[in-house]
Protein backbone atom coordinates (compact mmCIF):
# COMPACT_ATOMS: atom_id res chain seq x y z
CA UNK A 1 0.00 0.00 0.00
CA UNK A 2 1.07 3.65 -0.81
CA UNK A 3 -0.21 6.51 0.62
CA UNK A 4 -1.02 10.06 -0.87
CA UNK A 5 1.78 12.18 0.83
CA UNK A 6 -0.34 15.20 -0.41
CA UNK A 7 -2.84 16.05 -2.69
CA UNK A 8 -3.53 19.16 -5.03
CA UNK A 9 -6.16 21.64 -4.75
CA UNK A 10 -8.85 21.59 -7.74
CA UNK A 11 -7.85 24.90 -8.30
CA UNK A 12 -4.22 23.92 -9.60
CA UNK A 13 -5.06 21.02 -10.75
CA UNK A 14 -7.47 22.41 -13.28
CA UNK A 15 -4.74 25.46 -14.12
CA UNK A 16 -2.42 22.50 -15.00
CA UNK A 17 -4.89 21.62 -17.61
CA UNK A 18 -5.63 25.01 -19.10
CA UNK A 19 -2.02 26.25 -19.71
CA UNK A 20 -1.11 22.88 -21.54
CA UNK A 21 -4.59 21.69 -23.51
CA UNK A 22 -5.25 23.68 -26.64
CA UNK A 23 -7.55 23.02 -29.08
CA UNK A 24 -6.51 20.66 -31.96
CA UNK A 25 -5.57 21.44 -35.48
CA UNK A 26 -8.20 21.99 -38.14
CA UNK A 27 -9.67 19.86 -40.63
CA UNK A 28 -12.50 20.80 -43.70
CA UNK A 29 -15.75 19.06 -42.95
CA UNK A 30 -18.64 19.09 -45.16
CA UNK A 31 -21.27 21.63 -44.01
CA UNK A 32 -23.81 18.15 -43.62
CA UNK A 33 -21.27 16.94 -41.27
CA UNK A 34 -20.47 20.03 -39.13
CA UNK A 35 -23.42 20.17 -36.89
CA UNK A 36 -21.75 21.14 -33.32
CA UNK A 37 -18.77 21.99 -34.56
CA UNK A 38 -16.45 24.64 -33.96
CA UNK A 39 -15.27 26.95 -36.80
CA UNK A 40 -11.64 27.46 -37.15
CA UNK A 41 -11.49 30.64 -38.80
CA UNK A 42 -13.94 33.58 -40.08
CA UNK A 43 -16.25 32.26 -42.83
CA UNK A 44 -17.90 34.72 -45.27
CA UNK A 45 -20.86 34.86 -48.03
CA UNK A 46 -19.54 33.56 -51.33
CA UNK A 47 -22.99 35.25 -52.62
CA UNK A 48 -25.78 37.30 -51.56
CA UNK A 49 -29.43 36.56 -50.05
CA UNK A 50 -31.37 37.23 -52.24
CA UNK A 51 -29.26 37.07 -54.94
CA UNK A 52 -32.06 38.61 -57.30
CA UNK A 53 -35.40 40.81 -56.44
CA UNK A 54 -37.71 38.27 -55.19
CA UNK A 55 -41.51 38.68 -54.31
CA UNK A 56 -42.28 38.62 -50.56
CA UNK A 57 -45.71 37.14 -50.85
CA UNK A 58 -47.94 35.96 -53.11
CA UNK A 59 -49.79 38.53 -55.37
CA UNK A 60 -48.69 40.71 -58.60
CA UNK A 61 -45.91 42.09 -59.92
CA UNK A 62 -46.07 45.26 -61.28
CA UNK A 63 -44.67 49.13 -61.29
CA UNK A 64 -45.88 50.31 -58.19
CA UNK A 65 -46.66 54.18 -59.57
CA UNK A 66 -49.19 52.41 -61.59
CA UNK A 67 -51.23 51.56 -59.06
CA UNK A 68 -51.70 55.35 -57.59
CA UNK A 69 -55.22 56.27 -56.90
CA UNK A 70 -56.29 52.93 -56.75
CA UNK A 71 -59.39 52.66 -54.44
CA UNK A 72 -61.91 50.05 -53.13
CA UNK A 73 -64.11 52.00 -55.09
CA UNK A 74 -62.07 53.58 -58.16
CA UNK A 75 -59.72 50.30 -58.75
CA UNK A 76 -57.09 50.48 -61.23
CA UNK A 77 -56.71 47.94 -64.50
CA UNK A 78 -53.87 46.44 -65.51
CA UNK A 79 -53.11 43.76 -68.02
CA UNK A 80 -52.21 40.38 -66.66
CA UNK A 81 -49.57 39.18 -69.26
CA UNK A 82 -47.90 36.03 -67.59
CA UNK A 83 -46.91 34.07 -64.70
CA UNK A 84 -43.70 34.34 -62.02
CA UNK A 85 -42.80 31.12 -59.93
CA UNK A 86 -40.14 30.18 -57.87
CA UNK A 87 -37.49 28.51 -60.80
CA UNK A 88 -39.66 29.52 -63.08
CA UNK A 89 -39.26 33.80 -64.12
CA UNK A 90 -41.71 35.75 -66.41
CA UNK A 91 -39.23 36.42 -69.34
CA UNK A 92 -40.34 39.07 -70.69
CA UNK A 93 -40.32 42.51 -68.90
CA UNK A 94 -43.35 44.13 -67.43
CA UNK A 95 -44.47 47.26 -69.52
CA UNK A 96 -46.60 49.98 -68.49
CA UNK A 97 -50.07 48.94 -67.67
CA UNK A 98 -48.89 45.35 -66.84
CA UNK A 99 -48.43 42.79 -64.37
CA UNK A 100 -47.87 39.52 -63.79
CA UNK A 101 -49.06 36.76 -61.28
CA UNK A 102 -46.55 35.88 -59.00
CA UNK A 103 -45.80 33.38 -55.89
CA UNK A 104 -43.50 34.04 -53.24
CA UNK A 105 -39.99 33.77 -53.53
CA UNK A 106 -40.20 34.16 -57.27
CA UNK A 107 -37.91 36.11 -59.06
CA UNK A 108 -39.91 39.94 -59.07
CA UNK A 109 -39.52 40.79 -63.48
CA UNK A 110 -38.03 43.20 -65.41
CA UNK A 111 -40.17 46.14 -65.35
CA UNK A 112 -41.79 45.65 -61.66
CA UNK A 113 -40.78 47.13 -58.77
CA UNK A 114 -43.62 46.41 -56.09
CA UNK A 115 -45.96 43.29 -55.73
CA UNK A 116 -49.82 44.01 -54.98
CA UNK A 117 -51.00 41.43 -52.28
CA UNK A 118 -53.57 38.88 -53.59
CA UNK A 119 -56.03 40.68 -51.37
CA UNK A 120 -55.89 43.84 -52.58
CA UNK A 121 -56.76 42.70 -56.31
CA UNK A 122 -59.23 40.69 -58.38
CA UNK A 123 -58.35 38.69 -61.60
CA UNK A 124 -61.57 39.04 -64.05
CA UNK A 125 -61.54 37.59 -67.88
CA UNK A 126 -61.58 40.65 -70.31
CA UNK A 127 -62.03 40.45 -74.41
CA UNK A 128 -60.24 37.26 -74.69
CA UNK A 129 -57.46 38.30 -71.80
CA UNK A 130 -57.01 38.64 -67.85
CA UNK A 131 -57.26 41.86 -66.39
CA UNK A 132 -55.98 43.02 -62.84
CA UNK A 133 -58.12 45.26 -61.04
CA UNK A 134 -56.60 46.67 -58.29
CA UNK A 135 -58.72 47.93 -55.04
CA UNK A 136 -54.89 49.70 -53.29
CA UNK A 137 -52.48 51.15 -54.24
CA UNK A 138 -48.77 49.80 -53.55
CA UNK A 139 -45.52 51.98 -53.03
CA UNK A 140 -42.01 51.09 -55.02
CA UNK A 141 -40.11 48.19 -53.42
CA UNK A 142 -43.34 47.22 -51.36
CA UNK A 143 -43.30 43.76 -50.78
CA UNK A 144 -40.15 43.10 -52.66
CA UNK A 145 -36.84 41.36 -50.96
CA UNK A 146 -34.24 42.98 -52.05
CA UNK A 147 -31.11 41.44 -53.66
CA UNK A 148 -28.65 41.22 -49.96
CA UNK A 149 -31.17 42.17 -47.99
CA UNK A 150 -30.96 38.64 -45.71
CA UNK A 151 -27.28 38.70 -46.52
CA UNK A 152 -24.70 40.57 -48.34
CA UNK A 153 -21.83 38.50 -50.76
CA UNK A 154 -18.88 38.58 -48.94
CA UNK A 155 -20.65 39.25 -45.40
CA UNK A 156 -18.69 37.09 -42.26
CA UNK A 157 -21.68 34.79 -41.09
CA UNK A 158 -19.58 32.65 -39.06
CA UNK A 159 -16.98 33.87 -36.61
CA UNK A 160 -14.16 31.95 -36.03
CA UNK A 161 -14.78 29.50 -32.20
CA UNK A 162 -18.48 29.30 -32.99
CA UNK A 163 -20.27 25.85 -32.11
CA UNK A 164 -22.26 25.39 -35.68
CA UNK A 165 -25.86 25.39 -34.84
CA UNK A 166 -28.51 24.23 -37.38
CA UNK A 167 -29.36 27.79 -38.34
CA UNK A 168 -25.90 28.50 -39.27
CA UNK A 169 -25.70 25.30 -41.66
CA UNK A 170 -28.84 26.84 -43.21
CA UNK A 171 -27.19 30.00 -43.98
CA UNK A 172 -24.00 28.71 -44.75
CA UNK A 173 -26.02 26.53 -47.40
CA UNK A 174 -27.81 29.74 -48.88
CA UNK A 175 -24.68 31.73 -49.40
CA UNK A 176 -23.26 28.98 -50.88
CA UNK A 177 -20.15 27.77 -48.57
CA UNK A 178 -20.10 23.56 -49.41
CA UNK A 179 -17.42 23.37 -46.44
CA UNK A 180 -15.90 24.99 -42.88
CA UNK A 181 -12.88 24.59 -41.75
CA UNK A 182 -13.37 23.06 -38.07
CA UNK A 183 -11.71 22.39 -35.50
CA UNK A 184 -10.62 18.66 -35.35
CA UNK A 185 -12.83 16.25 -32.48
CA UNK A 186 -10.44 14.68 -29.95
CA UNK A 187 -10.49 10.54 -30.30
CA UNK A 188 -10.89 9.18 -27.15
CA UNK A 189 -9.89 5.65 -26.06
CA UNK A 190 -11.46 4.04 -22.86
CA UNK A 191 -9.62 1.56 -20.41
CA UNK A 192 -11.74 0.12 -17.85
CA UNK A 193 -9.68 -2.17 -15.28
CA UNK A 194 -10.88 -4.87 -12.67
CA UNK A 195 -10.49 -8.18 -12.24
CA UNK A 196 -14.19 -8.13 -10.98
CA UNK A 197 -15.59 -6.73 -13.73
CA UNK A 198 -18.66 -8.03 -15.92
CA UNK A 199 -19.25 -6.83 -19.33
CA UNK A 200 -22.70 -4.35 -19.57
CA UNK A 201 -25.19 -6.54 -20.30
CA UNK A 202 -24.37 -9.68 -17.60
CA UNK A 203 -26.18 -10.21 -14.26
CA UNK A 204 -24.02 -10.08 -11.22
CA UNK A 205 -23.36 -12.65 -9.82
CA UNK A 206 -20.79 -14.12 -6.76
CA UNK A 207 -18.03 -11.49 -6.66
CA UNK A 208 -18.36 -10.35 -9.97
CA UNK A 209 -20.04 -6.77 -10.06
CA UNK A 210 -21.07 -4.89 -13.58
CA UNK A 211 -19.26 -2.96 -15.26
CA UNK A 212 -21.41 0.49 -14.97
CA UNK A 213 -18.80 3.26 -15.74
CA UNK A 214 -17.78 2.88 -19.48
CA UNK A 215 -21.42 3.31 -20.88
CA UNK A 216 -21.50 6.37 -18.39
CA UNK A 217 -18.22 7.31 -19.64
CA UNK A 218 -18.72 6.93 -23.23
CA UNK A 219 -21.78 9.08 -23.13
CA UNK A 220 -19.97 11.70 -21.57
CA UNK A 221 -17.14 11.78 -23.93
CA UNK A 222 -19.82 12.28 -26.88
CA UNK A 223 -21.92 14.79 -25.02
CA UNK A 224 -18.07 16.84 -25.09
CA UNK A 225 -17.78 16.49 -28.65
CA UNK A 226 -15.54 13.37 -28.78
CA UNK A 227 -15.23 11.82 -32.60
CA UNK A 228 -15.23 8.06 -31.54
CA UNK A 229 -14.72 6.39 -28.19
CA UNK A 230 -13.59 3.20 -28.45
CA UNK A 231 -13.57 1.06 -24.79
CA UNK A 232 -11.37 -1.97 -23.76
CA UNK A 233 -11.56 -3.93 -20.71
CA UNK A 234 -8.59 -5.19 -18.96
CA UNK A 235 -7.72 -7.18 -15.57
CA UNK A 236 -5.75 -5.63 -12.97
CA UNK A 237 -2.22 -6.40 -14.71
CA UNK A 238 0.38 -3.98 -15.07
CA UNK A 239 2.10 -4.87 -18.80
CA UNK A 240 -1.60 -5.48 -20.38
CA UNK A 241 -2.67 -1.77 -19.35
CA UNK A 242 1.21 -1.04 -20.38
CA UNK A 243 1.11 -2.20 -23.46
CA UNK A 244 -2.59 -1.10 -23.85
CA UNK A 245 -1.44 2.41 -23.23
CA UNK A 246 1.87 2.29 -25.22
CA UNK A 247 -0.34 1.57 -28.19
CA UNK A 248 -2.84 3.87 -28.27
CA UNK A 249 -3.30 6.40 -30.99
CA UNK A 250 -6.03 8.35 -29.40
CA UNK A 251 -5.61 12.13 -28.27
CA UNK A 252 -7.20 11.23 -24.84
CA UNK A 253 -7.55 8.07 -22.83
CA UNK A 254 -9.57 7.79 -19.59
CA UNK A 255 -8.85 4.95 -17.63
CA UNK A 256 -11.57 4.03 -15.04
CA UNK A 257 -9.98 1.85 -12.27
CA UNK A 258 -6.56 1.50 -10.87
CA UNK A 259 -6.32 5.45 -9.99
CA UNK A 260 -5.91 5.05 -6.34
CA UNK A 261 -2.49 3.86 -4.65
CA UNK A 262 -3.39 0.11 -3.68
CA UNK A 263 -1.32 -3.16 -4.87
CA UNK A 264 -3.83 -3.73 -7.20
CA UNK A 265 -3.58 0.16 -8.78
CA UNK A 266 -0.87 0.53 -11.49
CA UNK A 267 -2.73 3.35 -13.53
CA UNK A 268 -0.34 6.03 -12.14
CA UNK A 269 2.90 3.51 -12.22
CA UNK A 270 1.91 3.01 -15.92
CA UNK A 271 1.44 6.66 -16.67
CA UNK A 272 4.34 7.37 -14.84
CA UNK A 273 6.75 4.59 -16.74
CA UNK A 274 5.42 5.99 -20.76
CA UNK A 275 5.25 9.57 -19.83
CA UNK A 276 4.48 12.08 -16.95
CA UNK A 277 1.87 12.30 -13.83
CA UNK A 278 0.92 15.56 -13.66
CA UNK A 279 -1.24 15.81 -11.06
CA UNK A 280 -2.51 12.56 -8.64
CA UNK A 281 -4.34 12.84 -5.76
CA UNK A 282 -6.99 15.46 -5.11
CA UNK A 283 -9.05 17.71 -2.22
CA UNK A 284 -11.72 16.65 -3.91
CA UNK A 285 -14.77 14.39 -2.41
CA UNK A 286 -15.50 12.36 -4.07
CA UNK A 287 -12.53 11.22 -6.20
CA UNK A 288 -9.70 11.96 -4.22
CA UNK A 289 -7.67 9.47 -5.80
CA UNK A 290 -7.98 11.50 -9.38
CA UNK A 291 -5.38 12.29 -11.43
CA UNK A 292 -4.34 12.95 -15.22
CA UNK A 293 -0.89 13.15 -16.86
CA UNK A 294 0.45 13.30 -20.55
CA UNK A 295 2.12 10.65 -22.96
CA UNK A 296 2.98 9.90 -26.56
CA UNK A 297 5.49 12.04 -28.67
CA UNK A 298 6.08 15.54 -27.73
CA UNK A 299 3.95 14.64 -24.53
CA UNK A 300 0.66 15.78 -26.50
CA UNK A 301 -1.37 12.78 -25.67
CA UNK A 302 -3.71 12.97 -22.41
CA UNK A 303 -4.83 10.28 -19.56
CA UNK A 304 -6.62 10.56 -16.84
CA UNK A 305 -6.93 8.26 -13.81
CA UNK A 306 -10.47 7.88 -12.76
CA UNK A 307 -11.23 6.17 -9.88
CA UNK A 308 -13.46 2.96 -10.14
CA UNK A 309 -16.32 4.38 -7.67
CA UNK A 310 -19.06 5.01 -10.09
CA UNK A 311 -19.79 8.83 -8.20
CA UNK A 312 -15.92 8.69 -7.82
CA UNK A 313 -15.70 8.69 -11.87
CA UNK A 314 -18.48 10.89 -12.86
CA UNK A 315 -17.27 13.43 -10.48
CA UNK A 316 -13.59 13.34 -11.55
CA UNK A 317 -14.84 13.50 -15.20
CA UNK A 318 -16.67 16.26 -15.16
CA UNK A 319 -14.21 18.29 -13.51
CA UNK A 320 -10.97 17.46 -15.57
CA UNK A 321 -11.32 14.93 -18.19
CA UNK A 322 -14.57 16.65 -19.41
CA UNK A 323 -13.49 20.11 -19.82
CA UNK A 324 -10.14 19.29 -21.60
CA UNK A 325 -11.95 17.05 -23.93
CA UNK A 326 -14.35 20.02 -24.99
CA UNK A 327 -11.13 22.57 -24.81
CA UNK A 328 -9.33 19.88 -27.20
CA UNK A 329 -12.28 20.12 -29.68
CA UNK A 330 -12.65 24.16 -29.23
CA UNK A 331 -15.95 24.00 -27.09
CA UNK A 332 -16.07 26.06 -23.74
CA UNK A 333 -14.42 24.28 -20.90
CA UNK A 334 -16.70 25.50 -18.23
CA UNK A 335 -19.38 22.38 -17.37
CA UNK A 336 -22.56 22.26 -19.76
CA UNK A 337 -25.52 22.02 -17.61
CA UNK A 338 -28.01 24.91 -16.90
CA UNK A 339 -27.75 25.99 -13.69
CA UNK A 340 -30.57 27.21 -10.98
CA UNK A 341 -30.55 29.31 -7.94
CA UNK A 342 -32.22 27.79 -4.74
CA UNK A 343 -32.17 27.74 -0.58
CA UNK A 344 -30.48 25.27 1.37
CA UNK A 345 -33.08 23.29 3.39
CA UNK A 346 -30.39 21.86 5.81
CA UNK A 347 -26.92 22.76 6.11
CA UNK A 348 -23.87 20.85 4.17
CA UNK A 349 -20.57 20.21 6.27
CA UNK A 350 -17.12 20.33 4.93
CA UNK A 351 -13.67 20.96 5.40
CA UNK A 352 -11.48 23.91 4.67
CA UNK A 353 -8.79 23.21 1.75
CA UNK A 354 -11.34 20.42 0.08
CA UNK A 355 -14.02 20.82 -2.79
CA UNK A 356 -16.83 18.83 -2.44
CA UNK A 357 -19.54 17.74 -4.99
CA UNK A 358 -23.13 17.24 -3.01
CA UNK A 359 -25.45 15.40 -4.94
CA UNK A 360 -29.14 17.30 -4.17
CA UNK A 361 -32.71 17.00 -4.63
CA UNK A 362 -34.72 20.11 -5.70
CA UNK A 363 -38.18 20.01 -3.66
CA UNK A 364 -40.29 22.93 -4.81
CA UNK A 365 -38.16 25.90 -4.02
CA UNK A 366 -35.70 24.30 -1.42
CA UNK A 367 -32.70 22.11 -2.09
CA UNK A 368 -32.08 19.33 -0.14
CA UNK A 369 -28.89 17.39 0.33
CA UNK A 370 -28.95 13.49 -0.47
CA UNK A 371 -27.67 12.01 2.96
CA UNK A 372 -25.94 9.37 1.26
CA UNK A 373 -22.15 10.48 0.50
CA UNK A 374 -20.80 6.71 -0.85
CA UNK A 375 -18.68 7.11 -4.09
CA UNK A 376 -20.02 3.87 -4.92
CA UNK A 377 -23.69 4.60 -4.90
CA UNK A 378 -24.53 5.70 -8.16
CA UNK A 379 -28.12 5.59 -7.86
CA UNK A 380 -28.33 8.73 -5.41
CA UNK A 381 -27.07 10.36 -8.84
CA UNK A 382 -30.08 9.47 -10.31
CA UNK A 383 -32.19 10.32 -7.39
CA UNK A 384 -30.54 13.85 -7.36
CA UNK A 385 -31.65 16.86 -9.51
CA UNK A 386 -28.19 17.87 -9.36
CA UNK A 387 -24.98 18.69 -7.66
CA UNK A 388 -23.63 22.01 -5.27
CA UNK A 389 -20.36 22.58 -5.14
CA UNK A 390 -18.80 23.41 -1.97
CA UNK A 391 -15.25 25.22 -2.86
CA UNK A 392 -12.09 24.93 -0.90
CA UNK A 393 -12.29 27.95 1.02
CA UNK A 394 -15.71 27.27 2.83
CA UNK A 395 -16.27 25.73 5.81
CA UNK A 396 -19.81 23.79 4.41
CA UNK A 397 -22.95 25.75 3.57
CA UNK A 398 -25.74 27.03 5.83
CA UNK A 399 -29.13 26.27 6.20
CA UNK A 400 -31.27 28.68 4.37
CA UNK A 401 -28.09 29.39 2.14
CA UNK A 402 -28.99 30.45 -1.11
CA UNK A 403 -26.78 28.24 -3.03
CA UNK A 404 -26.22 27.17 -7.11
CA UNK A 405 -27.75 23.79 -8.09
CA UNK A 406 -25.62 22.50 -11.36
CA UNK A 407 -28.31 20.06 -12.88
CA UNK A 408 -27.95 16.90 -14.36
Amino acid sequence: MRGFRERQSVEAALAVLEARVAPLDAELVPLAAAAGRVAAEDVGARAAVPHFARSAMDGFALAGEATFGAGASAPVELRVVGDALPGRPFAGVVGRGEAVRITTGAPVPAGADAVLVAEEAEEVAHDGGRVLRAFAAVAPGKNVGAIGEDVRAGDRIVARGRRLRPQDLGVLAATGVPEVLAVRRPRVRLIVTGDELLPPGSLPEGPFVVDANSLMLEALARRDGAASVATSRLPDRYELLRDLLAAAEEEVVLVSGGASVGPEDHAALVLAELGEVAVHGVALRPASPAGFGFFGRDRRQLAFLLPGNPVSCLCAYEFFAGPAIRALGGLPRAWPHPRRRARLRHKIASELGRTDYVRVALDGDEVVPIMTRGASILSSTTRADGVVLVGEREEGLGEGAMVEVVMY
